[in-house]
């Protein structure tokens, strides 16, 4: 899937953000794919993950998988 100009995308930044810049957005409304892009770079572009790929993802990062910043 290619996001462009012409696809409606509503994008969310997660409540736990603390708006210092490093920060993602998502785009939740698609089914099968989650669109996530770099809140300082609106206008660039976005990485599109399998929905699945994107729930063990964010599982992962609940579960400390992956450490602490």
């Amino acid at each position: 899937m290619k996001l462009n100009a012409s696809t409606p995308v509503h994008w969310r930044k997660s409540s736990y953000s603390n708006n210092g810049g490093q920060c993602v957005e998502i785009a939740p409304d698609f089914p099968n794919v989650v669109p996530v892009r770099d809140s300082k770079d609106p206008d660039g572009p976005a990485l599109v993950f399998p929905a699945d790929a994107w729930r063990a993802f964010v599982a992962g990062v609940q579960a400390g998988e992956f450490g602490s910043v």
